[in-house]
This record gives structure tokens, C-alpha cells and sequence, in this order.
């Protein structure tokens, strides 16, 4: 006879209420994709933006202009990142959005933006390496980085 046939009420309890906290626990520890704040439909900020005393300005290699690259969505959240650049050379790069959700992101990213933005000013370019690590957030600072060189034309 198979074991749960037999009339034992108590060690199906026991099995069941066994398999009911397991599959609890499975389910609460899985991280969700969408933070709640994007999940409820809080709009990110989006596009790209040119401070307005240099907007629309003939000579981009010439003077100071701050661009803000166009902000990506990676699999933990948005990451938007704004650039100086000063006679043609990039001189400053600030992330503006990037992932601080919960502790976890808050530790990778304490390290990976400014590894991100001492190679970006290295490089004078978006052409940098990934953060071990921290892959979504150097993917997304790359692309932000490139929307925003391309719009200050360098």
C-alpha cells in the first residue's frame, strides 16, 4: 500500500503544510523585474536634453555644453547619464538615474559609476569596459553615454 493511503491523517498534514511553506518561500524570494515606482507607471525621464544657452549653437567644439543622454531601461532600472563638454573635450560625466532600489543595487553601483565615469573621461569616448559585476549598469551608462555624445557632437 502506498504511505499517503494508509489513514494517517497527521503525516499528511504535515506533509502538506510542509510543501505549503516551500512553495511560499520559492515564491517570495524570487526578485521582481519591475521596480513597484515603474511597475505603478511613474514615467522615467526620457530623451535627451541640451542645456539651453548652447542649444542649437553652430559650433559644438567650441564653448561649454551639458547633455543629458537618453535614459535605458536595463533589467534593474533606468540608467541616464549627463555630459560636460568644454571646447570639444569631455570633461564631466555625471550618472543622473541609475538603479538604488534595494541594498544590493545601492552596493554595486556605489562602485561601478565611478569606475564608469574615470573610464568614460579616460577614453573621451563611450567605447568602455563593463563593471564586473555590475553588467546591466555598464551596458545602460554606455548607451546613455553614446546618446549623449552623439548629441553634443563629439
Amino acid at each position: 500500500m502506498h504511505p499517503l493511503k494508509k489513514n494517517r491523517p497527521l503525516r499528511r498534514i504535515v506533509l502538506a503544510s510542509a510543501a505549503t511553506v516551500s512553495g511560499m518561500v520559492l515564491l517570495l524570494s524570487m526578485k521582481p523585474h519591475t521596480s513597484p515606482a515603474l511597475a505603478v507607471g511613474t514615467p522615467a525621464p526620457t530623451g535627451s536634453a541640451s542645456s539651453p544657452a548652447t542649444a542649437g549653437s553652430p559650433g559644438a567644439a567650441t564653448g561649454s555644453r551639458t547633455v543629458t543622454g537618453d535614459s535605458v531601461d536595463t533589467r534593474w532600472g533606468p540608467v541616464q547619464v549627463r555630459v560636460t563638454v568644454e571646447n570639444g573635450k569631455l570633461t564631466d560625466v555625471t550618472a543622473v538615474t541609475y538603479p538604488t532600489e534595494n541594498p544590493r543595487d545601492q552596493e554595486i553601483n556605489a562602485y561601478a559609476i565611478p569606475q564608469l565615469r574615470r573610464e568614460a573621461l579616460d577614453a573621451q569616448s563611450a567605447d568602455i569596459d563593463t563593471v564586473s559585476g555590475a553588467t546591466y549598469t555598464s551596458d545602460g551608462y554606455r548607451q546613455s553615454l553614446q546618446s549623449a555624445l552623439d548629441s553634443a557632437g563629439l
